[in-house]
């Protein structure tokens, strides 16, 4: 029958933790140690139950080419746990799984890696995707993206099954030892023995534009949440990188509704506050759009007809709250001025000003925007009678932080920046992702942007 036991980890967001407490015990316990003349060994240790050994190593540990489960394996240990940070890159999860399948299959055993989920406050999403191998296979796991604070995950396995496969495959090796505290208990129970254990799962991907369409979602909303501001607002030019930014907050918004009718009784919580209506119980995707997502045109009279309709379809389709700002009153009184300074008017070189003149002229429309968003985006509730203000959120790719092809201070200059990690050929990808995922019709706007 073997001998059997059930094990857990988890995904969960830092909200969840109470660190201020965790801490304050942590060091009580070490003044109480310090009052009795106790001393504990200091360094590398394991667990040695009754029944089994657990060792443990930390987040980076796992990608370090000498992982300390290397050398624990060898030391007999049977159990490798995890408690990671593992952030969130495109086409990273398969390398993470793959590193987790490794841990186990050179010398067998069983590794449980629990991760972080949800935002840090600045640049970085934890993706969550929990997970539990035995013998380089993985046999449970939890969501990679998921709005649920916490996530735990747990299997029924044999451990005979991880002695049987190092007696098979494993020879004796030169190894670091590691000191065994001892403990009085069991992981396994008479009981367990009935138990069926977890049998291989397998690890279906995401593709990168569901990705893009998931992370930086969820990365939204955790930040939002937080905040204590009421939504977002963008500058919404038509083009692929405002496009792609304006879709990850609709797929924001359909990820809530779900949660909400799956029952998550904190993203309803959070989505009353948020809106300020303790009554609101977000159906419709599009309707909670509109209550969460301004977006802007902000035209000049260089502008094109074009573009002024892509962006204006978009927002109808997605649901949002659009805004047509025309810019040129602002850029000629910031002219007039400069003028009224040197006595000189810069043109276009269109109209026969030089290149210096051109790109001057340029930076000023884009840097007016920037100013005009986040006017918008602190009254513009308040001038609907709304509290709270907004998010003004950025739309440059990476590619242009990269070669530095972009204005300072522009309209890409926000409070945070969606698509900042995400190359410009894989938001065209995105794009068409969307229109097939969210049924919103391919008309001008999508073929347009696309291109």
């Amino acid at each position: 029958m073997g001998r059997k036991v059930t094990l857990a980890t988890c995904s969960l967001n830092q909200w969840a933790l109470d660190f201020e407490g965790n801490l304050t015990r942590i060091l009580k316990s070490i003044e109480i140690a310090k009052q009795k003349g106790t001393t504990v060994p200091f360094g590398d240790g394991v667990l040695s139950t009754k029944d089994t050994c657990l060792g443990s190593e930390i987040c980076a540990e796992l990608w370090n080419p000498r992982s300390p489960h290397v050398d624990m394996g060898l030391d007999g240990i049977e159990i490798f746990t995890n408690s990671s940070a593992s952030y969130h890159e495109l086409r990273k999860a398969d390398h993470r799984v793959n590193l987790v399948k490794s841990a186990t299959t050179k010398s067998g055993g069983i590794y449980l890696f629990a991760n972080q989920k949800g935002c840090d406050g600045d640049r970085l999403y934890y993706d969550g995707c929990a997970m539990i191998a035995i013998n380089g296979d993985i046999v449970a796991r939890g969501a990679q993206f998921s709005l649920k604070d916490v996530e735990v995950v747990s299997a029924t396995l044999d451990l005979e099954d991880v002695r049987s496969y190092r007696g098979e495959r494993c020879h004796p090796h030169m190894h670091k030892p590691y000191q065994r505290i001892k403990t009085d208990f069991s992981l396994s129970d008479c009981d367990d023995r009935c138990l069926p254990t977890h049998q291989p799962v397998e690890w279906i991907f995401h593709t990168p534009e569901e990705e893009i369409s998931l992370g930086p979602a969820c990365w939204l909303w955790d930040y939002l949440r937080r905040s204590g501001q009421a939504g977002f607002l963008l500058p919404l030019s038509g083009g692929v990188d405002s496009s792609s930014t304006a879709c990850i907050v609709y797929s924001m918004c359909v990820q809530i509704c779900r949660a909400v009718k799956d029952g998550n009784s904190q993203v309803l919580e959070d989505v009353q506050r948020v809106v300020s209506d303790s009554s609101y119980r977000p159906e419709d995707p599009r309707e909670l759009c509109g209550r969460l997502f301004t977006t802007c045109y902000m035209a000049s009279e260089n502008s094109s007809e074009d573009t002024r309709n892509r962006a204006k379809d978009l927002a109808a389709q997605i649901g949002s709250n659009h805004l047509n700002i025309n810019i040129d009153m602002a850029v000629k009184g910031m002219l007039g001025i400069f003028s009224m300074v040197t006595g000189k008017w810069p043109q276009f070189r269109a109209n026969g000003g030089s290149a210096r003149e051109n790109l001057a002229l340029q930076n000023v429309q884009a840097r007016i925007r920037m100013i005009l968003a986040y006017l918008f985006a602190q009254l513009c509730l308040w001038a609907q009678g709304k509290p709270g203000g907004l998010l003004v959120l950025g739309s440059a790719n990476v590619d242009e932080s990269l070669t530095g092809y972009f204005t300072k201070y522009d309209c890409s200059s926000a409070d945070i920046n969606p698509i900042g990690g995400v190359s410009k050929m894989d938001l065209k990808c995105f794009l068409q992702y969307c229109v097939k995922r969210f049924q919103l019709t391919k008309n001008e706007w999508g073929i347009c942007f696309f291109s």
